[in-house]
């Protein structure tokens, strides 16, 4: 069961994208007061002003009782050289538009009583309207007409913002802190396993961990997760609850072993008990009671972005940090495997599914935005607001993200070198050090590309190379290249599995000074 969990998450930590939101600010005002309120446009039509000085502003007249499919009921000289706010549905956005320009409208605004989208229309039809077209929420025009009554002057603005952002700073700071430490956590894991295992000279796999140790079941197991992804965009309607339900119990469980590290190293009394023969921990749970309510809390308010950010990065730290713990890799071929042909999966669902999708959209990206019908998003990526993006936070909150694969696929690598370096006794962690340095210098390049490109990237396109081929460097230059290609010789106290290494190998360097 436990092994499901870990595959049915990873399976859906690698959906990262950047939301290009199109959204500006619909500043009403009077000659007493003013508003500003969040409109959705469509770049492909009229562009609208990037700046409020340069907003050309229009009488607003109400037209809420009609969704203005045709010009039946409307007077020409009411509407002409104004602003126009119209109900929606019944018909596209486009003959909506074409029917308010042909009135003389100068602006056409669409109220929605259900989710903003950007308006779209077939190519042809862009041509054909002149005037600005947005949509705004119908609640927002209800609190407007109380707040104005009458007299309302509207502009239309879309304000830039720096594409260079301090979110960016802190989450390249969360996903090198999540490596380093997960990568020195598995090392000082494995290394109390060979000092616990001392006089037998060769440590043992803890039972609670998963191995990846076959390049067969490595390729099964990518199989899987592709069609796990294919099942989500089909599906998805279900399958995010499902995913959110696991996410919880995962992130919950995760966070109560990281604390729990973390106060064992403290040296923090359990206070033990016992009821009918069996013995509790005071710690251990008032612990999962604390860890149990965050996941909670962060499950009922999932869609307040305005906070549950924090604690859905604090869930997703702890996630990951235990997934770099608890799943390893057995050796530099099973790693070369795996974070390959990960790369062609991130590559192939992005890059080439666009061309065999209906809408154009790649998989990857529909399934990490969801439906646009849906309020859901899956909880698989650390998300860091954007600072000065204030304007389009009348919409929410914009948020930088970065998918839980771009850390944790990566971090198995860095976890192994972690290991390795116990392995064979390196006092200067030369692997784990140099590793960590291969992932900063990709999320570097990956952010880079990301800002000059002005779209999102896989950032594994970048971390695998950068990482596998230092590591590879570093183990030529020390000579090392064939013990860290095999790796370790653990006794698997599973039946079913086969030993990492051929039978009669000898391993008496392990442990030696390099």
């Amino acid at each position: 069961m436990e092994r499901a969990v870990r595959f049915i998450i990873l399976s859906v930590v690698f959906y990262v994208s950047q939301i290009n939101c199109q959204e500006a600010i619909l500043h009403i005002s009077n000659e007493r007061t003013n508003r500003e309120y969040c409109i959705v446009y469509n770049q492909s039509w009229t562009p609208v002003s990037q700046t409020f000085d340069k907003a050309t502003q229009y009488p607003l007249v109400n037209m809420t009782s009609t969704v203005l499919c045709d010009t039946s009921g409307v007077i020409p000289a009411v509407v002409k050289g104004k602003a126009l706010v119209v109900m929606r549905g019944d018909c596209d956005f486009s003959q909506k538009a074409q029917v308010a320009q042909s009135l003389g409208a100068t602006t056409l605004l669409i109220a929605s009583k259900t989710l903003l989208i950007t308006p779209s229309a077939n190519d042809s039809e862009y041509a054909k309207v002149t005037i600005p077209l947005a949509l705004m929420r119908y609640r927002d025009f209800i609190e407007a007409q109380q707040v104005f009554s009458e007299g309302m002057q509207v502009k239309l603005y879309a304000p830039t913002y720096p594409k260079i952002d301090v979110s960016l700073v802190v989450m390249l700071l969360i996903a090198m802190v999540t490596v380093t430490l997960g990568g020195f956590w598995s090392g000082a894991c494995e290394r109390d396993r060979m000092n616990g295992d001392g006089d037998r000279g060769e440590s043992k796999a803890d039972p609670k961990e998963l191995f990846l140790y076959s390049p067969l079941k490595v390729v099964i197991f990518v199989v899987l997760m592709c069609g796990m992804l294919v099942l989500m965009y089909y599906f998805y309607n279900v399958m995010v609850y499902f995913i959110i339900v696991i996410f919880c119990l995962a992130s919950a469980s995760a966070l109560f072993s990281c604390i729990d590290a973390v106060m064992e190293i403290l040296s923090c009394p359990s206070g033990s008990f016992s009821i009918k023969s069996c013995n509790f921990s005071v710690r251990s749970l008032i612990l999962a009671a604390v860890c149990i309510s965050i996941a909670v809390v962060w499950g009922v308010y999932r869609n307040e972005d305005r906070w549950i950010w924090i604690l859905q990065d604090l869930l997703g730290v702890a996630f990951c940090l235990n997934f770099m713990r608890t799943v390893s890799l057995s050796n530099f071929k099973i790693c070369v495997i795996l974070l390959s042909l990960l790369l062609l999966y991130d590559v192939f669902f992005v890059f080439i599914t666009p061309f065999f999708t209906k809408n154009g959209v790649s998989i990857m990206v529909q399934v990490a935005l969801g439906p646009e019908a849906s309020g859901e998003k899956l909880p698989v990526v650390m998300r860091v607001p954007r600072f000065s993006a204030w304007a389009q936070n009348l919409c929410g909150m914009q948020f930088s993200i970065l998918g839980y694969g771009d850390i944790i696929i990566p971090g198995l690598l860095v976890a192994y070198c972690s290991r390795f370096d116990v392995w064979v006794n390196s006092s200067k962690k030369v692997y784990f050090i140099s590793c960590c340095i291969a992932y900063l210098l990709g999320m570097i390049v990956t952010f880079a590309v990301m800002l000059l490109s002005g779209m999102g990237q896989p950032a594994l396109l970048y971390l695998v190379p950068f990482t596998l081929i230092t590591s590879a460097v570093v183990a030529g230059c020390r000579g090392e290249m064939r013990l860290f290609w095999a790796g370790t010789t653990y006794m698997v106290l599973d039946s079913s599995r086969e030993p990492l290494l051929p039978e009669g190998r000898t391993d008496g360097y392990i442990g030696e000074t390099c």
